[in-house]
Formats: structure tokens, sequence, C-alpha cells
């Protein structure tokens, strides 16, 4: 019996990293492919695509939620009333998380409107950084030499990754300078915007015993009123001219489905997969990422600097994850 929960535990984990790497990699290219996409009539906004990924997101966090309390409605109906609108304290505290993850997925748009998909995987991890960072100075984390070492060699490898060079040059004649350096600042934001809303989150759930899909409901909620604000405020205009909806198509729905899809992934990672799994998912993403954005989107140009500088990224993801194992046979709490 053991066995057979051993066997089913790492398929779980291996599983949960499949889905990870195909929803990561799938997600850039298709966001990077619709915002660049040539087509007739207006654009898909991406603001409301936001609005729609937070709907799904909840509707398929009560389906996890509703499959938990065995398919019984009147179960379901009960743990979302004691664990939801009978706690408005910490169903509040999702707030500020929750304002600001709808803030960084509207930044990655906004990045990925502007870089190729390649740089902006490579770019996108120094979330590890701000993330390392901020878990130090609110979690009060202790980091090991060898994550400390990881760090400096992601910054060099963004740093070698964002290096200028004449071949990009040749081959982004359609992106000024100007967005490039808008697609820059919108990942860098996002960096530290993720940063801090994971470690917020991971607090919040330390703190709590409320479980993932229902704080998950409690940031969707959250994160549709932030994003419907925002939808109104920023593209209110263009709204009243062609509707929610305009320029929505099946390439813009796989979009909203696998940004819907992103946030249950990462949980389901966190419960079933370890660090260094996860960053060797996060590694075969970006070589995956690269690969397509050379041969399929065809805006890319892979130079030497990329290439050294995408080699320290990954092996700081997987240096950030080790953990040495101490000698000898230490007993686990």
């Amino acid at each position: 019996m053991e066995t057979e929960s051993q066997a089913m535990s790492t398929n779980l984990k291996y599983l949960s990293l499949g889905i990870l790497v195909f929803q990561t990699t799938s997600l850039v290219l298709t966001m990077r492919y619709s915002r660049t996409l040539k087509e007739e009539g207006p654009r898909y906004l991406s603001s409301t695509a936001v609005v729609v990924a937070e709907f799904l997101k909840i509707m398929a966090c009560i389906l996890l939620v509703y499959k938990d309390s065995k398919c019984n409605l009147r179960a379901l109906n009960r743990v979302l009333h004691d664990e939801i609108l009978n706690k408005p304290m910490e169903t509040l505290k999702l707030a500020i998380p929750s304002g600001i993850y709808t803030l960084q997925n509207n930044l990655l748009y906004v990045a990925l409107s502007n870089l190729d998909a390649a740089t902006y995987q490579v770019t996108y991890q120094l979330k590890i950084l701000t993330t390392a960072l901020f878990s130090v100075s609110m979690l009060s984390k202790k980091l090991g030499v060898y994550q400390w070492l990881s760090l400096v060699i992601l910054m060099t490898g963004v740093a070698f990754v964002q290096w200028p060079s004449d071949s990009q040059a040749t081959t982004t004649k359609e992106l000024s300078a100007g967005s490039q350096f808008v697609g820059l600042i919108a990942v860098l934001i996002a960096c530290f915007s993720s940063g801090f809303a994971g470690v917020y989150f991971e607090k919040i759930l330390k703190e709590t015993k409320q479980s993932v899909w229902i704080r998950n409901i409690q940031l969707g909620f959250f994160g549709s009123i932030f994003g419907l604000m925002g939808v109104y405020i920023y593209d209110g205009e263009l709204l009243s001219k062609n509707g929610f909806f305009q320029g929505y198509n099946k390439l813009t729905w796989i979009v909203v489905v696998l940004q819907a899809l992103g946030g249950l992934v990462i949980a389901a990672v966190i419960k079933y997969a370890d660090n260094i799994l996860k960053g060797f998912a996060t590694s075969l993403s970006i070589i995956l990422s690269t690969l397509i954005s050379y041969f399929w989107l065809q805006d890319f140009v892979p130079t030497s600097v990329f290439f050294f500088g995408a080699i320290l990224v990954i092996a700081a993801t997987f240096l950030y994850g080790y953990d040495p194992k101490p000698a000898g046979n230490p007993i686990k709490a």
C-alpha cells in the first residue's frame, strides 16, 4: 500500500511539473503571438482578459472545493459561507496581494507586447531574486550560501540577456528602443510585484488553516473587482465603443484559460513537488520558449551573449533550489 501511495505521489509530482512546463511555455508564446498578430478590427483588451481569467479561476476553485466536499452542494455552500462570508477580516487580508497580482497580470501583457518571448522568459526569472529578498525581510527566512550565490549568478545572467547587440537591432526593426525599454520596465515591476505578493500570500497561508482553493477564491474575488476597475479606468472609452469581448477569438480564449490555469498549477506544484524540480520545469520552459520563439514566431535571433546569459539564469534557478543533504540520517520532525 505504501509503495502504491509513493508511486501515486511521484506521478502527481511529475504530472504537475509537466503541466507547469506546458502552461508557462504556451502562455508566454500564445500571449506574445496574440499581441503581435496583425488582424482586421479591434484587438482584444488585455485588461478584460485579466478579468475573465480571474472569473475562470474562481469557477475552477469552487469546483475543487465542491470535489473536496464530497460533491455535496449543501456542504459546499456551508464551507463557502463559513470560510469566506463569516470571516470578513480573513477575506480582506487577500485584498493586498490580489491587487498586486492584478497589476502584475496586466504588466505581463505590456511586457509581451514589447519583448520577444525568450527575452521575457529569462528576464522574468528575476522574480526569484525579489521573492528571496522579500522572504528574508518579511518571513525572516535564512538563505544559504548556495542561494546567495545563485542570486548573484541570476542577476549576471539577466544582465547578459538584456545586453544590446547589433544582430538584435537588425532583427527587431519593428520594435523601437522605446518599446523595448517599456517591455523591460514592465517585466521588472512584475518581478517586484510577484515577489512581494507571493511572499505575502505564503505568510497568510502559514498563519491560517484555510485551504489553498478557498484562498484562491478570495484572491479571485478581489482580483475581479480590481480588474474591472482597471478596465473602466483605462479602457472605458474603447469598451463603450466595441464592447467587453471586442477582438476575442479562439487564440484569446486559449490565452485566458492558460492564465487562469497558472495559479492552480503553481498551487499543485507547491503541494506535490520540490524547489529543484520546479527549477527544472522553469529551465525547460525557458529553453522551449527560446526554440519556439526562434523557429515559429521568428521574432528572435539568439546571440552568443544571450545564450551565455540564459545558461547562467538556468544554472541559478537550479542552484537556488539545491538543498545539500547533511551527512548521516537526520530525524525528520
